[in-house]
């Protein structure tokens, strides 16, 4: 089968590992799983981090990218993939597994013609209200987003959130879903459009990157790392609740522990979500007439275009890759 996948990892020049080509057809290793045809993926960063060597050891190369999907199950249903990978007993929780991973790390990736995942994984979407490709957004990005907002930051409607970086999927699906629930949203950015394009999402306003703010607020999300850390904490106000999903720009920054302790500040780590939480998600979205902004769509053989676009920070919203129609049956 055809597939997007890492050759070797390479920390100084990742795009220069990354192929497209023949990789082995999926082999479900239990009864419990089953081969799903894709039909559309995400690119998350997660996928340039794989490039780069971070969290996947030498021996795991090469590795299929991609860590959620949509596609077609063997009983030709549309079916959303949820790349959170768990055993069956943290089904309803799966990020709470020590042994937890993701399609991509411990499992070949969803950048491919057809990938192998637990049924569990599978969960049916509202196929008139989200294209495909919308729907390969809702996984990773938003499902983080409504678990770092709704399940760890304790906001209340009212209460004042900053989203630090706006311009990616993360922070446009953090800025709608806190407007829509009556947050008062604020949004950083280096980029004058950026900060445009917070405020056309739903922010209330939007700053530079580090300035002073006007007044102390109740959480922030954090996804920059280590440009941003500071910023982040200095931002809160006394008890205040940083919640943390990545670090785009360095995940080393200093620790600031002083503040942290004066302060009595929250500092909270959030990964992706539940089936459950998924299902809420899709729910809200529709309730509220949310849409994930899917900025680029290539076909998979033009990956590094993706790639590229998303490494230079020249895309807002989500890139999502597809294969033509008309693919062949799920291999046996």
């Amino acid at each position: 089968m055809q597939a997007v996948y890492a050759a070797h990892p390479s920390s100084s020049d990742p795009l220069s590992a990354l192929r497209h080509g023949p990789q082995p057809p999926p082999r479900p290793p239990s009864p419990d799983w089953t081969v799903i045809r894709v039909q559309a993926a995400a690119l998350n960063h997660h996928d340039l981090w794989t490039l780069r060597g971070d969290g996947l050891p030498a021996h795991r190369f090469p590795m299929i990218l991609g860590c959620d999907a949509v596609g077609t199950d063997e009983d030709g249903r549309q079916v959303i993939v949820h790349g959170l990978v768990s055993d069956a007993a943290w089904a309803h929780d799966p990020v709470r597994d020590p042994g937890h991973t993701v399609l991509s790390e411990g499992y070949p990736g969803t950048f491919a013609e057809f990938v192998a995942v637990p049924r569990r994984c599978l969960h049916a979407y509202p196929q008139e209200y989200f294209t495909a490709a919308e729907a390969a957004c809702l996984p990773a990005t938003w499902l983080t987003a409504y678990r770092m907002l709704f399940t760890k930051s304790g906001l209340r409607p009212g209460d004042t959130v900053l989203v630090q970086g706006a311009g990616g999927g993360m922070s446009e699906a953090l800025i709608q879903l806190a407007s829509a629930t009556g947050f008062r949203v604020w949004a950083t950015s280096r980029s004058p459009a950026e900060r445009e394009a917070a405020r056309a999402l739903g922010a209330e306003t939007a700053f530079p990157t580090g300035a002073p703010l006007p007044a102390p607020v109740d959480a922030v999300m954090e996804s920059v790392g280590r440009a941003t850390w500071s910023h982040s904490l200095r931002a809160l106000r006394p008890g205040g609740t940083v919640v943390v999903t990545g670090a785009t720009t360095g995940a080393d920054p200093p620790a600031l522990l002083n503040r942290i302790s004066w302060q009595e500040l929250r500092v909270l780590g959030s990964t992706s979500g539940s089936p459950g939480e998924l299902d809420q998600l899709i729910t809200f979205m529709r309730h509220k007439r949310l849409k994930p902004t899917v900025s680029l769509q290539l076909p998979f053989d033009r990956a590094i275009e993706g790639f590229r676009s998303m490494e230079r920070g020249e895309v807002t919203g989500k890139v999502v890759f597809h294969w033509p129609n008309g693919q062949d049956d799920l291999p046996h």
